[in-house]
């Protein structure tokens, strides 16, 4: 217990940092959001005026103060572009990348636990290699290559699949795989790798002697405890996924996190952008401290030192 709240109180200096971080590198990057809106051909007054309204005039210790104490209330702000507020736009967002992320780590988890035991019960045989050799595929192409051949072949060529996303659970499976199969990948190899050593260690030597089948030894000793780094993997994992699949969600046309987090570039619009990148980091710190308490309930031996 005490060990959680200590990363808890952790996390404030780190989420203030990233804040600090992104403020300053979004007012470095050259480019007026001003100007971006207006265009080209506004006279100066203008500009000014609209500068002002939006508060950029003010000192840069000043915009970062009342942005922080703005967070603190849960208000990340007023878009540039569409004039609403930024949280109401992300927790629209939200539903989207919160399926899209379930079902690519369903995904995920099941091919690449399922090719991860196979691959070690298997070991060095035949299908110990084809497994392999998929999820070293899974784990090597991009995403947007997997994303974009996925699309081509099974939405534009066979047309099983809609080409963009509508929300329908047929519509986000290609986009689920694309997003999960490098997940897959990760899974299946750490899987293999782990249970392999586990059942080299002496405990699984005397589950033997006592006469056990090879099933009951793998499934009932080896793979609970070979499972215990899966599973923290699998936690960051979903975090990961949960911040915004930029690259999956712009190429299916998704509106989640990921799709208002590459709008707000191209729109320099600094509130939004601000607002998906701290959301962002909050989930991906949030599934680190989650996959380190798991961890910890799972393994003795770990609990006993917190």
């Amino acid at each position: 217990m005490k060990s959680a709240v200590k990363r808890v109180i952790s996390m404030i200096p780190v989420l203030l940092g990233v804040m600090l971080l992104i403020f300053i590198m979004l007012r470095i990057v050259p480019g007026d959001p001003v100007t971006v809106l207006l265009g080209e051909h506004y006279s100066q007054e203008t500009i000014d005026r609209l500068t002002a309204a939006m508060k950029l005039d003010r000192p840069l210790l000043e915009q970062f103060i009342s942005y922080v104490l703005g967070v603190l209330k849960g208000d990340l702000g007023i878009s540039y572009v569409s004039k609403r507020p930024v949280t109401m736009m992300i927790l629209q967002a939200l539903p989207y990348t919160v399926k899209l992320a379930l079902m690519a780590a369903a995904f995920a988890w099941v091919i690449g636990l399922f090719a991860g035991i196979i691959a070690a019960v298997k070991e060095n045989k035949i299908p110990d290699r084809i497994f392999m050799a998929f999820s070293l595929a899974g784990v090597s192409v991009p995403v947007f290559m997997s994303a974009l051949l996925l699309q081509y072949i099974f939405a534009f060529r066979l047309k099983l699949f809609p080409i963009t996303s509508d929300g329908s659970i047929l519509s986000m499976l290609l986009p689920a795989i694309a997003l999960g199969w490098n997940s897959a990948g990760s899974i299946a190899r750490l899987t293999r790798s782990s249970l392999i050593e586990v059942m080299q260690a002496d405990y699984i030597d005397t589950a033997r002697a006592k006469g056990l089948k090879r099933r009951s030894v793998i499934f009932g000793h080896a793979l609970k405890n070979s499972l215990l780094p899966v599973i923290t993997m699998m936690a960051i994992q979903l975090s990961s996924m949960l911040s915004g699949a930029v690259i999956t969600e712009s190429v299916f046309g998704i509106p989640g996190i990921g799709r208002l987090a590459t709008t707000s570039i191209s729109n320099r619009d600094m509130p939004l952008l601000q607002g998906t990148i701290l959301f962002t980091t909050v989930v991906i710190i949030l599934g680190n401290l989650i996959a380190d308490l798991l961890y910890s309930v799972l393994d003795p031996r770990i609990r006993s030192q917190m």
